[in-house]
């Protein structure tokens, strides 16, 4: 008898918009609020990601993912579970900088780190780092949700930690990483595992219900 293969979807959703996005000015790990646009975001992404019938939504503590996940559970009649593993990068000596800040203190850096998931800003994480420290929750979602099956659950983040997250599910070799490039705000992922110890594959990257585009963290 042929038994079925589980197949889990995980859908990954950046946060709205923050005025710190809309400035150019990089955020890492620092609690920043959801613009107004941020807001509109949310709302319209969670119309979207609703009609999914998540089984759970995870999110990080940060305000920005917490907000934009509390608009999910609202309109999906669900509780948003928060885990601090699922914090955006820290960005060490760069947090509040702009990027014209950086770039003049450290011309090449950016770059540097955009192109090299080994490579960490003064005091900060690499995305080695941050797929260290957030693989686990997957792992830990597996064992607790016996009924993600058919219907998805729903993390909730930034954009450095989903395609850092992203890149170890997929188990992409380190040097690949960059390939998987910025998520729009509110943009989602969706990977599908499958087996009872996941293999996972991507099925969407950076879809969005509105379009607001950028690349900051």
């Amino acid at each position: 008898m042929t038994h079925a293969v589980p197949v889990r979807r995980l859908i990954l959703v950046r946060h709205g918009q923050t005025e710190y996005n809309a400035t150019s000015r990089m955020q890492g790990q620092l609690d920043t609020e959801l613009s107004a646009l941020g807001r509109r975001q949310a709302v319209a992404a969670a119309r979207v990601l609703v009609e999914h019938s998540p089984v759970a939504i995870v999110s990080s503590d940060l305000r920005r993912a917490y907000d934009t996940a509390v608009e999910l559970g609202d309109q999906a009649g669900l509780p948003v579970e928060i885990d601090p593993r699922l914090r955006e990068t820290h960005l060490g000596r760069w947090q509040g900088l702009t990027h014209h800040d950086v770039d003049a203190v450290s011309p090449g850096a950016r770059a540097a780190w955009r192109a090299d998931a080994t490579w960490a800003p003064p005091e900060g994480e690499s995305r080695v780092d941050v797929a260290r420290r957030s693989a686990p929750v997957i792992q830990e979602l597996l064992d607790k949700h016996e009924q993600w099956v058919h219907r998805p659950i729903i993390v909730v983040a930034h954009g450095g930690l989903i395609a850092a997250l992203t890149a170890a599910l997929l188990d992409l070799p380190v040097d690949r990483w960059p390939v998987l490039g910025g998520l729009g705000n509110t943009g989602w992922v969706q990977l599908s595992g499958y087996g009872d110890l996941p293999s996972w594959r991507l099925d969407v990257w950076n879809a969005t219900a509105t379009v607001a585009a950028d690349d900051v963290l």
